[in-house]
């Protein structure tokens, strides 16, 4: 593999965060030689999501920072999110560990010295250098990262659990990488995509997309193919730890990734790896800090969708897009793209945003990620246009939990799972249908309804188009074998029985009398009239039977077909 150096990105169309592409991991005899030493060093334990942090910052996934921050750049960066240089970092990387025996080691350490970070099997898995101990205030990180305290939110829960009351700052070195299992195979690091991106395939440009806890869904490949237009190469990196329970397993995420693009994406262009890192929950600090991974892993654009890393209501809808109103482009080093929810429409046929369609929610299939884990929970194959077969196929077999509880309910009440997808549902009695005289409510939905929706959805959504189609090619096609003869048979018929009426009708009105004998039992002659004049209106209403000869009047030519191509010469 290349081992690229910091004169090697002025070769390159990207440079990584910061001016250079951090890389702490040990080897060889150097590695050998501190593995000893780190025996002999007090060690601190620590959880799975801080070896995830120090590998990360290790092999460069967080440059330009080379270990845990100092007080004065992890304040910097809560209140100001930029290091204490200037330099934009929206989230603090902060080492404050919790429990009483590494509490007791703390207060042993001084600036300057060295401490061992070991794994929960007291496997060493770095070497800190203390270079700053400062104590640690939670509901300060809280309230300037967050915006709140309220332990509700799952990113402030995090850090009353996780976190102690004293943070060590100081640059790491990493012993040991942690094996990823299943991802083991995927795994790209950054200086693996520089090289791949810009050494074996030469790109001149590769968007980067981090996606949660979700397969595959026409959502995010809408995104994908919109960049795919422009931009020569692509990196997907779904989140496979620290996931919550609920979620589709990491590994049937991935293959449901691999299954869609090896069926619907251009074959050397998508680069699919897992980026093992935690969820913060930080909403639109988070999508920052996301932006600059995708550059560290040498991306030119960061595409950034619209509820990106947000979570509940904490934070406004597009608050991950308007947050990158603070920085200059030039600054941020990265150009990123940003992109509008994603539904299908029905009346379009295609997935689209609200700046690309006009069409209201009666036509539209909304694609949330939460409400597809609960079709897949339901054991329901989510409709073809939101989600692709293979991507939900796979996907159905790993979203945990399965099925419903004694109860008939699932992890998400069901009415809110139907307003998320189905919009229509509520309104109207079908897909693109009528309203309903009175609106159903979220509470009063069931299990059967969500069944319902998604089989009035399977039957209509492709035949709202295509019927639409249909009308228009029947009047359209001069060529009529394109046309269905029996079609225009039936019209004729119709027109003949409609014609047979009429003129019965007309005998009728000759021989009604003005004045009914016995309103009972006979016609008056100006109720007969109205019969008349109704089925000569629906005479006018039957399509006519468009036959060739019908279309000879739009077909004619000024000139010889010679002469439109251009030749005046005569022929020999």
């Amino acid at each position: 593999m290349l081992n690229i150096t910091e004169n090697k990105f002025v070769n390159y169309p990207q440079q990584p965060h910061g001016g250079k592409l951090v890389d702490k991991v040990l080897l060889g005899q150097e590695r050998e030689d501190e593995l000893v030493r780190a025996k002999q060093l007090p060690s601190i334990m620590v959880d799975l999501e801080a070896v995830i942090t120090l590998e990360m910052i290790a092999t460069g996934v967080l440059s330009p920072n080379e270990g845990f921050m100092n007080e004065i750049d992890y304040k910097s960066v809560l209140e100001n999110g930029r290091l204490s240089d200037g330099t934009i970092w929206p989230v603090p990387l902060s080492f404050a560990p919790t429990g009483n025996r590494n509490s007791e080691i703390i207060k042993s350490l001084s600036v300057g010295d060295e401490v061992t970070l070991t794994d929960e099997s007291n496997e060493p898995v770095a070497i800190l250098k203390i270079e700053d101990i400062f104590a640690y205030d939670k509901d300060y990180r809280a309230a300037h990262l967050f915006g709140t305290t309220d332990r509700n939110h799952p990113g402030v829960d995090a850090i009353y659990r996780r976190m102690g009351n004293v943070a060590l700052g100081g640059e790491i070195r990493l012993l040991n990488r942690v094996d990823w299992g299943p991802f083991e195979k995927l795994r790209l690091e950054p200086k693996d995509t520089w090289h791949e991106f810009y050494e074996v395939k030469k790109f001149r440009s590769t968007a980067g997309f981090i996606t949660g806890a979700n397969p595959l869904h026409r959502g995010h490949e809408y995104i994908h193919k919109n960049a795919l237009e422009e931009i020569d190469g692509l990196l997907l990196q779904p989140l496979v730890e620290m996931a919550k329970r609920e979620y589709t397993r990491h590994e049937f995420r991935m293959l449901s990734y691999r299954a869609v693009l090896d069926t619907y994406y251009p074959k050397g262009r998508s680069i699919l790896a897992p980026l093992r890192v935690t969820y913060i929950f930080a909403g639109p600090r988070e999508t920052v800090l996301h932006a600059l991974i995708m550059k560290n892993y040498g991306c030119t654009h960061a595409l950034i969708g619209r509820d990106h890393a947000g979570i509940g209501d904490y934070y406004d809808k597009y608050a991950s897009h308007s947050i990158f109103d603070q920085f200059k482009p030039e600054e941020l080093g990265i150009e990123v793209r940003l992109f509008h929810e994603v539904f299908y429409c029905t009346r379009c046929d295609t997935p689209a945003t609200a700046q690309s369609c006009p069409h209201d929610e009666k036509f539209r299939i909304n694609i949330s990620g939460t409400g597809i884990r609960e079709m897949l929970r339901h054991g329901i194959m989510p409709p073809k246009e939101i989600v692709r077969p293979e991507s939900a196929r796979i996907a159905i077999q790993g979203v945990q939990p399965k099925g419903l509880d004694e109860f008939e309910s699932s992890i998400t009440p069901v009415g809110k799972t139907i307003k998320s997808m189905f919009p229509f549902y509520l309104n109207r009695t079908r897909l693109g249908g009528m309203k309903r005289k009175t609106p159903l409510t979220v509470e009063e939905l069931t299990n059967f309804d969500l069944e319902a929706a998604n089989l009035d959805v399977r039957s209509n959504a492709d035949r709202i188009y295509r019927e639409i189609f249909e009308e228009y090619s029947s009047i359209g096609d001069s060529n009529r074998n394109m046309q269905p003869e029996w079609v225009m048979d039936a019209r004729e018929t119709l027109r003949i029985q409609q014609e047979m009426v009429i003129d019965d009708l007309k005998m009728k009105v000759k021989q009604a009398p003005v004045t009914a004998s016995d309103e009972f039992m006979y016609q008056d002659k100006v109720e007969a009239e109205r019969e008349l004049e109704v089925a000569e209106k629906i005479l006018d209403d039957i399509p006519k039977a468009l036959r060739a000869d019908d279309f000879d009047y739009r077909t004619w030519n000024a000139l010889p077909y010679k002469r439109y191509r251009g030749s005046d010469e005569p022929s020999e």
